[in-house]
């Protein structure tokens, strides 16, 4: 039977994933991509080149992050966080950001790392701030 999950266990499940499908709008349309990403208290951090997600973002802030475990069909668990997306360009809080992600996945190639420590790059460092989170779950 699926039941509801907690605001914890939404936001656990959410701090427990590295990869979820972020959702924004593209021509009044939904677009739902996969990305890499890291959540320390109410923001979900991501860094992208430019491209169609960064431009729909910068013209409709609003955005949703959702993740899941699947064991199998009736043993799974899923999470969203919807909020705002806001461009890192604090310098501290970008560096402090870049160095989360590059821990989380220390596989990136440097066509993806090196660019983000350059200072020149095109790379754009983004959160979500986060403002609701739900889930559910089947067990």
């Amino acid at each position: 039977m699926i039941q509801p999950l907690s605001d914890a266990e939404a936001r656990s499940l959410l701090r427990e994933g590295r990869l979820g499908r972020l959702g924004c709008v593209v021509d009044g349309g939904p677009y739902v991509v996969p990305v890499g990403y890291v959540f320390e208290g109410n923001n979900i951090y991501v860094h992208s080149l430019p491209g169609r997600k960064i431009t729909a973002l910068r013209a409709n802030p609003r955005a949703c992050l959702q993740v899941d475990v699947i064991e199998n069909h009736c043993h799974w668990r899923s999470a969203i966080a919807f909020g705002r997306y806001e461009e890192i360009t604090n310098e501290d809080e970008r560096n402090w950001a870049v160095r989360r992600l590059l821990s989380r996945f220390p596989q990136l190639t440097p066509v993806e790392s090196v660019p983000v420590h350059d200072g020149q790059s095109s790379v754009i460092v983004f959160c979500i701030r986060v403002e609701t989170v739900t889930g559910a779950g089947e067990k």
